[in-house]
């Protein structure tokens, strides 16, 4: 039994009561789904900037995480005038521009278009995840609070950006012929998954929490 129920903390499962309410169940398969094609940014962003002949490859890639420390600073501010729907749609569809940006980008005179699809980590990120952990503080109870939080990570990081590692490594090798990859074929991909998400998301969602 005690292993049972540390195993059940680890996986956030007390907070699975959260789950008869209806808009922390939309937002839960939300998450969930929005993680699949995430794991295309995690998995090819770098072999795909190396293969198109982009130099410095890592540290340009730190840009995102650049944003992503200056986004975070800013996040009160946005969380109070745009409050948790349109935050969470917002990071939505970052994602979705960042694969059109990645798809149609080049290192010429494209290039704009990759470092702009790096800079948007902040927004991708923060808009999502961070107002999601807000979201989710705000809905639960103080005894299942650090529960919900942990049911949340297993849901994204675990089982979404699982489900995604495996269906990204899939398509890619869908769209590779004699080695050469249809790079554009393969983020327009996740650009479309995300914007199906965002959209049944953004019908669906309703916030009854208060700021």
């Amino acid at each position: 039994m005690a292993s049972w129920v540390k195993i059940s903390d680890i996986l956030g499962l007390k907070a699975l009561k959260l789950l008869k309410d209806r808009s922390f169940l939309i937002f839960i398969l939300a998450s969930l789904l929005i993680c699949i094609p995430l794991a295309f940014y995690y998995n090819f962003t770098n072999m795909y900037l190396n293969e198109i002949g982009m130099t410095g490859v890592a540290g340009k890639q730190s840009m995102g995480q650049m944003s992503e420390v200056i986004f975070m600073v800013l996040m009160p501010w946005f969380f109070v005038r745009l409050g948790v729907k349109k935050m969470l749609i917002i990071g939505m569809l970052s994602w979705v521009l960042r694969y059109i940006l990645f798809a149609y980008g080049n290192t010429g005179d494209g290039i704009w278009m990759l470092y702009m699809g790096i800079l948007l980590h902040g927004i991708c990120y923060d808009f999502f995840f961070v107002t999601g952990q807000i979201y989710v503080e705000k809905k639960s109870s103080n005894d299942i609070r650090a529960s919900a939080q942990g049911f949340l990570a297993f849901i994204t990081y675990g089982v979404g950006i699982g489900i995604g590692s495996l269906i990204s490594g899939n398509l890619v090798d869908f769209f590779t012929s004699e080695s050469a990859k249809d790079w554009t074929a393969i983020w327009l991909s996740p650009a479309i998954f995300a914007s199906i998400v965002a959209i049944l998301f953004s019908l669906t969602f309703k916030d009854t929490t208060k700021t």
